[in-house]
């Protein structure tokens, strides 16, 4: 599996484009639909697939433009069904100078942890919430790679300050399912560079000595 990291929109969230054998996922569709879309369209692939790790404004953005191209399906936890047509939920209406952004539905709601298989494309999904109560992390054991939203970045971790965050429940499910995988496992985050579980066990502040 081949991926890609594309930093897009205002706040340079991370979309990222994972591909083989001309089928691809993305994942986050952060913004920048046209920069998205061209990307996608050099690879000459086909979107099998839209992830959302949460539903804030920030990586939901290019969503519509990507679905309505591919005519794909996009998947969210069901904890944030509601959330891709409330502004308020999705955070772009709380925020001064954002453009407020709407979107249909998801066509699949996640509804439990476990290994999922979407296409060629088989992960493992887990929960992961506390930044926002639906926020999931996509785990691809045979790359080692986890796809892990605004949960855990490196140096530190999401912020739990908007609507259903919670720095307890953050915390809990970053020592309870990121710090239980493999420590080699790469973290793709959605604001920044990647990390690994080590790094991130010898050096973040906000997560040492928590329980592990």
């Amino acid at each position: 599996m081949n991926y890609e990291r594309m930093p897009l929109g205002a706040l340079q969230t991370n979309s990222f484009i994972l591909w083989k054998d001309q089928k691809a996922i993305v994942i986050d569709p952060a913004g920048e639909a046209e920069k998205l879309a061209a990307r996608l369209e050099e690879l000459q692939v086909e979107v099998e697939a839209i992830l959302l790790t949460h539903a804030h404004f920030d990586h939901i953005g290019a969503l519509e433009k990507v679905r309505k191209r591919w005519n794909c399906p996009v998947y969210l936890h069901e904890e944030e069904k509601d959330w891709l047509g409330d502004e308020k939920l999705n955070g772009s209406g709380l925020f001064p100078g954002i453009e407020k952004v709407s979107c249909s539905p998801a066509d699949y709601h996640w509804e439990k942890e476990g290994v999922k298989q979407i296409g060629s494309f088989q992960f493992e999904l887990l929960e992961t919430p506390g930044h926002s109560p639906g926020s999931v992390t996509y785990y691809f054991s045979e790359e080692k790679t986890a796809f892990s939203g605004d949960v855990l970045f490196r140096g530190g971790v999401g912020r739990t300050d908007l609507p259903g965050g919670n720095h307890d429940v953050l915390l809990t499910s970053i020592h309870e399912k990121l710090l239980e995988l493999p420590e080699e496992t790469l973290i793709l985050n959605g604001h920044g560079p990647e990390t690994t579980i080590m790094a991130e066990k010898e050096t973040n502040p906000f997560i040492n000595g928590f329980g592990w």
